[in-house]
């Protein structure tokens, strides 16, 4: 009975063994990439056709000491079978400059692991970034999904641009010049080395200039006639998914929360995530535009402080993943 029992044990670990792996996820920038982490792998939920690639927002980093931009997301993902790249762009740019920067990683992430597309979710400013890569080289893209996408632009950026004229360019570029320090202080913080422009990245976001951007780059914006409804599911053979939040006060032990309340009144009655409108986030396929999250809930960011009477945002990029599966992507 006991080498009974032995043979069985001794067989149970090899299953394990062999079923249950470590698998890394990596770090991005157009300097290469490298090993950001790894997670076992329990099941292949999340296990896509094509890599799955994450594309922070305006302001954005990968890490910063602990802090992850998409904290805890890249290793849920891997733990679920998925392939999983972080990308870094400049924080403060345009998004032809960013997007020409995720562009680059886009390639060399091709060239890493021999896959002829990616999947690509973008949160914020990272949703332009895509949708640039994806109007750019549609070959190399399989998918986009957007997370709180300011796809229609940001009230918010239209107050300080306008704020912008009324004080004259020498005291905005004044201002500038400290927000582009601050980045570049971040840049030997988190070792990246990118260019800073944050009165090019903010002119981006105006409701003026996402008119133009969207003109340029139309795939799965939902039609003029129906600015709130959805876009087209596919265009140009890439597939376009998006999700959002409406929530500001989520944590009251979050303090970016009091920020987001703040900001969150220049979009007037029309819900809003602090900084990108409830109707702006839309992109193709609408999962669900009011979860009860804040800009930075979206990407579990602070911590992982948010509401807990919500859904969980790594569950949302889990979901994601196995809806692109389902749809061999």
């Amino acid at each position: 009975m006991k080498k009974i029992l032995s043979a069985l044990g001794v067989l149970s670990v090899l299953l394990f063994s062999s079923s249950v792996q470590a698998k890394s996820y990596y770090s991005c920038s157009t300097d290469g990439c490298s090993k950001a982490g790894s997670a076992w792998t329990l099941s292949s939920y999340a296990k896509t056709r094509y890599p799955i690639v994450l594309a922070h927002g305006m302001a954005g980093f990968d890490s910063l000491g602990p802090m992850e931009y998409f904290y805890g997301i890249p290793g849920n993902l891997a733990m679920n079978g998925a392939t999983v790249y972080i990308t870094t762009v400049a924080g403060m740019n345009n998004s032809t400059v960013r997007g020409e920067q995720l562009l680059k990683q886009v390639k060399q992430i091709q060239a890493i692991t021999g896959a002829s597309k990616v999947n690509l979710i973008g949160h914020s400013q990272g949703t332009l970034d895509s949708r640039y890569v994806a109007g750019v080289a549609p070959e190399r893209v399989a998918s986009v999904t957007g997370v709180g996408g300011p796809n229609a632009g940001s009230p918010v950026a239209d107050i300080i641009s306008s704020a912008s004229t009324l004080v004259g360019p020498e005291l905005s570029d004044f201002v500038a010049s400290i927000v582009n320090g601050f980045f570049d202080f971040l840049n030997l913080l988190s070792g990246a080395t990118y260019d800073h422009d944050s009165l090019q990245g903010l002119d981006q976001l105006t409701s003026e200039n996402m008119a133009a951007f969207n003109s340029q780059f139309p795939g799965g914006m939902p039609d003029a006639s129906n600015a709130c409804g959805q876009g087209a599911y596919s265009a140009n053979g890439i597939r376009y998914y998006s999700w959002g939040g409406t929530g500001h006060l989520t944590s009251l032990i979050d303090p970016s929360d009091y920020a987001f309340a703040l900001t969150g009144l220049a979009f007037g009655l029309e819900p809003n995530d602090g900084l990108v409108g409830r109707c702006s986030s839309h992109l193709g396929m609408v999962i669900r535009d009011n979860y009860f999250m804040n800009h930075i809930d979206e990407v579990n960011m602070f911590f992982g402080l948010r509401s807990l009477l919500d859904a969980d945002p790594v569950a949302l990029f889990r979901h994601q993943a196995n809806r692109l599966k389902g749809a061999g992507l």
